[in-house]
């Protein structure tokens, strides 16, 4: 600033010089800086052999929309005779498409929501889970999020068709309690059949579906996430903690019902927690943002279900003169059937079943409860799974008894532990003589030396099919030593001590050859 005043007092940039103390050419570069604009400190740019072509590369940086590759740049500009390196190159092309893209740069307003107003959701593609026969197959995760209140919901499906659609928006708005103004989603074809001129073409069922639970359904723009954010946030944000990657160390899932399971521990999660954005707990502000959703249908959208069917007293249901198997607490209840692909899928209002083992009662909506194979008539298709008060071998082997007391003295036996059951068993499949009498043996040697001792005994007891008298108390004393069950040896002829045969294997071909012998002798 002392150069320039002085400059600006004096006229001359020898004269100035002479008063601030510096050269006559640094004064003349300061003022000629300064007339044109520059920084008068710094480094100065110095001219560069691309400068010359800088007008034709904003050129092509314009008309490829910020996407031309500098390497294409320097072909072109060495065809014109450009002496640069490729280094020179990409650092101009560089430079000017900093330029094009803050001139370009796409901007927004931020969304102001309101409560009520509005739901978004998506699908992602979630973890391979075993199917109904075993092998992995995919699955989706239907993700929506309350705009307001920022609740998510992550639902697992095994398709993205229409029925299972409709199916998780009546879940989605069974567990938010009410029905938004308006739904946003992407463009399937299970919503948007066709754009004519640019405008969705909604799909007429789910227009239906809209109108019965008093919503809108609208799609966000063809092929621009942005504008549906929070669900592609949510889907993003599931995928992280459900889907099996190395980043979250999850296992593989090994069944469906356990990955329901981990959604809805991830729901519980991420909305029972503070939102950075809101600074609020979602579950909380679900409770507020209840007060302006609408009712909630007091029965579900079932057109795109199927066919109905009632549970029977077995737990089946009957289609195409095939009996399917339903988990338990259906019984006489309404379920909808449908076939998707070559499956059949049954679904249920769990709002009519409050007695269901683990289901809540309530409004809590269309949920899949059973998937099974398709089958011919006369091969049914029962999942064992659905009859856990009823085990049975799948190979048709009659199952164990189950010991019962019916007097204090088996209950006090019954009460040593599995041991004892497992003894009872065994004892009563071989034929065993005085086993009451046995039993009160075993609880008066368990008053003396405890219960474990005894207990464990009598399994190794019903594993060896000792069950003489005298042989618990043996193998209690040969447990005291501290032996092990390791050595464990069975009654059967593996380990009999009786001597074999071997030495008679050849009794009857040495008999026979000298028979022969002597008849041959005879005829000579």
């Amino acid at each position: 600033m002392e150069i320039l005043e002085a400059y600006d007092a004096t006229g001359s940039a020898h004269s100035a010089a002479t008063l601030a103390g510096v050269d006559p050419k640094t004064v003349r570069r300061y003022a000629a800086a300064r007339d044109a604009g520059r920084p008068v400190t710094g480094p100065g740019r110095r001219p560069r052999m691309i400068d010359a072509h800088l007008p034709k590369i904003e050129e092509w940086v314009e008309r490829s929309q910020g996407t031309v590759r500098a390497d294409v740049v320097h072909a072109r500009l060495a065809g014109v005779g450009f002496p640069g390196t490729e280094r020179t190159t990409r650092r101009a092309v560089a430079q000017v498409k900093a330029a094009w893209r803050a001139g370009h740069r796409r901007t927004y307003r931020p969304w102001i929501t309101e409560p009520g107003l509005w739901l978004q959701f998506d699908w992602g593609e979630g973890p391979k889970v075993p199917g109904v026969d075993g092998t992995p197959r995919r699955t989706w995760l239907f993700c929506a999020w309350l705009a307001w209140s920022r609740y998510r919901v992550v639902i697992p499906v095994w398709d993205q068709t229409l029925p299972t659609l409709i199916g998780c928006l009546d879940a989605t708005l069974a567990r938010i309690g009410g029905v938004p103004t308006y739904v946003l989603t992407d463009n399937p074809r299970t919503v948007t059949v066709d754009h004519v001129a640019g405008v969705a073409v909604r799909h007429p069922q789910i227009v239906e579906a809209g109108r019965h639970y008093g919503t809108q359904v609208h799609t966000c723009v063809p092929y621009d996430p942005e504008s549906k954010g929070g669900s592609e946030s949510t889907v993003r944000i599931a995928k992280a903690d459900l889907v099996p990657t190395e980043a979250n160390l999850r296992e593989q899932y090994a069944s469906f019902a356990a990955l329901e399971t981990a959604c809805t521990a991830f729901c519980a999660k991420v909305n029972g927690r503070t939102h950075r954005e809101s600074a609020r707990v979602p579950a909380e502000a679900l409770a507020e943002e209840q007060q302006r959703l609408h009712v909630l249908p007091a029965a579900p959208h079932t057109t795109a279900l199927g066919v109905t069917r009632t549970v029977g007293t077995d737990q089946t249901i009957r289609f195409g003169s095939v009996r399917y198997s339903t988990p338990p607490g259906l019984v006489g209840a309404e379920v909808w059937v449908r076939v998707a692909g070559a499956e059949l899928v049954v679904m249920a209002d769990l709002d009519v079943l409050p007695t269901m083992p683990g289901w809540a009662a309530g409004r809590a909506g269309l949920t899949e409860v059973a998937r099974h194979r398709l089958s011919t008539p006369g091969n049914p298709r029962i999942d064992l799974a659905h009859y856990p008060d009823h085990p049975q071998d799948p190979t048709g082997a009659p199952r164990p008894p189950r010991p019962r007391a019916r007097s204090a003295a088996e209950k006090d036996f019954l009460a040593l532990g599995a041991g004892a059951h497992t003894w009872l068993i065994e004892a009563s499949a071989a034929g065993a003589t005085r086993i009451r009498a046995k039993m009160a043996a075993a609880v008066e040697l368990a008053a003396l030396i405890g219960n474990g001792p005894v207990d464990a005994a009598l399994g190794i007891a019903a594993a060896a099919g000792r069950f003489s008298e005298g042989d618990l108390t043996a193998i209690c004393d040969h447990q005291a030593t501290g032996a092990t069950a390791a050595g464990l040896v069975a009654t059967d002829e593996t380990h009999s001590a009786q001597p074999g045969t071997a030495a008679w294997a050849t009794f009857g071909a040495s008999t026979a050859t000298s028979t022969t012998t002597t008849t041959e002798e005879t005829a000579r």
